[in-house]
């Protein structure tokens, strides 16, 4: 699998790695990052899944819907 230019930016510059993954584990513990990491679980479990290793995501399609796609398609979508 090919990376993406971000992907190949932090593989190549630990220190810059280090400072994302660090702001990332506090954003995840905040109430916001806490409600999107649940959300997207609970969608994940209602759609079948969530652990099952099949490789689809859950495509957020509005408030508490979605649909299961691959994870490239979903992630490749421009948010709002």
């Amino acid at each position: 699998m090919a990376l993406g230019k971000t992907a190949k930016y932090y593989k190549k510059n630990s220190a810059a790695r280090k400072r994302r993954l660090e702001q990332q584990a506090r954003y995840n513990k905040t109430k916001k990052g806490l409600l999107i990491r649940t959300n997207a679980n609970k969608l994940n479990r209602n759609l079948g899944t969530y652990g099952n290793g099949d490789g689809k995501d859950a495509s957020h399609t509005g408030k508490n819907k979605g649909k299961l796609e691959k994870p490239s398609t979903n992630r490749r979508r421009p948010r709002l």
